[in-house]
């Protein structure tokens, strides 16, 4: 109860404290000058491999009995507002689904391999089409048909038996109808209503769920099935009102007129930009060029002490520009497909960066994990990890 209170708290206090003077620049949209960094030594192939397979062997080792991946368990210090049972199905969706998207990548076709995917995938075909919101306050279930969509559009191209296909493209169909249901009425996607509580959800729209969502759906639209008009400019409308002017984004667009907040600025946007860029950037906004990449990729390596201090601590923003330790992985990457969506020539130097950043935090069991989240926080982590490493071979 104490942080339900809280969060309602904060949520007030980041709505509602700042003044006029404090709102949006508005002017013409410039990359900034920021630090670059130069040639690193590239990780042998061996030890990226190797690396690679000790994070796949922890995910089919952590699996469940039942398919899927986490529990509402390791509840000790926890400094997070999730009711039960709704909070944990949202985030037990969003992380198996992860975790399906990193096995179907890895390209590996060994019998455990092979034997885990099929579990998870029977796990997520029976379960996501029960995915609701935990309360009218708590819509983490955003994130779990997000995700879902991924790991059901990579499921549709790994898979020959047209029944199959089709049962997919359904679940996606079913997919973009509940996040419509879930739409922030300004557009876009939260995942906290502590305004209203009421059926359309009055919640703030976040950037990063936004950019989140915006992608799935771009992955859903490469298979042929074409998510919600309505939604996605809405979403890009969104997203682009938390645009500063120098490509950091609102961390949500409650924080409106507070954009000079530390959360709000580059140093706490290092986690945001790349999934905020490279999601308006699919959807062919123009200004999104490789020069912005570029830039906000060498900003990501240059400062990555700023992200890498909120690692690990268990209260959410408690680290300097009020940096959360679940940006980490999730920002790598959405940064790694920045990378993707770059020149081949411009690539190199970012993976050798990349791969001497996520490796080294590997953990001895061979997951890595960056927030303590009851026990959803190794899977998701090593899932975020191992695709981000999958784009630096």
């Amino acid at each position: 109860m104490r942080w339900l209170l809280f969060a309602v708290l904060l949520a007030v206090t980041w709505t509602h404290s700042g003044s006029a003077a404090d709102a949006v620049p508005e002017g013409p949209l410039q990359v900034t000058q920021t630090p670059r960094v130069g040639p690193i030594a590239d990780v042998d192939a061996k030890v990226l491999e190797t690396s690679i397979q000790r994070g796949l062997d922890f995910l089919i080792g952590y699996q469940n009995s039942d398919g899927s991946w986490g529990n509402p368990t390791r509840t000790k210090g926890l400094n997070i507002y999730a009711p039960v049972p709704g909070a944990h199905h949202a985030f037990r969706t969003a992380t198996t689904a992860m975790c399906i998207m990193a096995l179907i990548e890895s390209g590996s076709e060994t019998p455990e391999t092979k034997r885990s995917l099929t579990r998870a995938e029977q796990w997520l075909l029976t379960y996501l089409p029960r995915l609701r919101r935990a309360t009218p306050t708590a819509i983490y279930n955003v994130w779990g048909h997000a995700y879902s969509i991924q790991a059901l559009v990579r499921m549709h191209r790994h898979h020959d038996d047209e029944a199959m296909r089709e049962r997919l493209v359904e679940l996606i169909e079913s997919q973009f109808d509940l996040l419509d249901r879930y739409e922030s009425v300004d557009g876009g996607w939260g995942y906290y209503d502590f305004r209203l509580g009421t059926k359309k959800p009055a919640s703030s729209s976040i950037s990063f769920v936004n950019a989140t969502v915006l992608i799935a759906f771009y992955d859903a639209k490469s298979i042929g099935v074409e998510p919600p008009k309505k939604n996605v400019d809405k979403a890009i409308a969104a997203l682009i009102r938390q645009r500063k002017p120098d490509f950091s984004y609102l961390y949500g667009e409650y924080l409106k007129d507070r954009p000079m907040r530390g959360i709000n600025r580059p140093g706490g946007s290092l986690g945001r930009s790349q999934a905020c860029n490279i999601a308006l950037r699919v959807w062919g906004d123009n200004k999104i060029t490789d020069k912005v990449l570029d830039t906000w990729l060498h900003r990501l390596f240059a400062r990555n002490g700023w992200l890498s201090i909120g690692r690990k601590r268990p209260i959410p923003h408690e680290a300097w520009f009020q940096v959360a330790g679940y940006f980490y992985y999730y920002g790598h990457y959405y940064a790694a497909l920045c990378i993707e969506d770059l020149p081949g020539e411009q690539q190199g130097l970012f993976q050798s960066h990349m791969v001497q950043t996520i490796i080294p935090k590997q953990e001895k069991d061979g997951s890595w994990w960056d927030y303590p989240l009851y026990d959803y926080h190794q899977p998701y982590g090593t899932a975020f990890a191992l695709m981000t490493l999958f784009r630096c071979r």
